[in-house]
């Protein structure tokens, strides 16, 4: 039986990325991402729901996003869905939902979304709608994270 783990999302980031390393020297970086559904509710009043998700990103692509996100951003990122489960210092047992990064691409204008770096986007990012992808090698587990 075949199974499909795939998370498509545009939206923008509600703070610029945090680059930290693993014990192995491991780059990766967490941020967020809010999308915003607007709709008309049954008085006929727009509504905004507007969704957080935790983001996570590894290897060259955890320090690219650290040089060229910012807050405020737009992004459009691919990836996975991936849950884990910790104990907070009072013993209690917490759960997080994480968005594993396979890819991202930056949308908008250079100008948009936060404090913008004055470097241009690496030679290797595709403007066009390639956005950068995680090597097959790049595979992780959950021993390389510190926390």
């Amino acid at each position: 039986m075949a199974s499909l783990n795939r998370v498509q999302l545009i939206g923008n980031l509600g703070k610029d990325p945090e680059l930290r390393y693993t014990k192995t020297q491991t780059p990766f970086a967490r941020f967020s991402l809010a999308t915003t559904e607007e709709y008309t509710n049954s008085s006929g009043e727009r509504q905004k729901n507007t969704q957080w998700h935790n983001l996570v990103v590894w290897g060259k692509q955890a320090e690219i996003a650290d040089r060229y996100l910012r807050k405020g951003k737009q992004v459009y990122v691919e990836g996975r869905i991936e849950y884990r489960d910790y104990e907070d210092q009072s013993g209690q047992k917490r759960y997080i939902t994480d968005i594993k990064v396979d890819r991202f691409l930056m949308l908008g204008s250079r100008s948009e979304g936060g404090d913008q770096r004055s470097e241009s986007a690496p030679e290797s990012y595709d403007r066009s709608g390639g956005g950068y992808d995680v090597p097959e090698s790049d595979s992780f587990n959950d021993d390389d994270i510190p926390f």
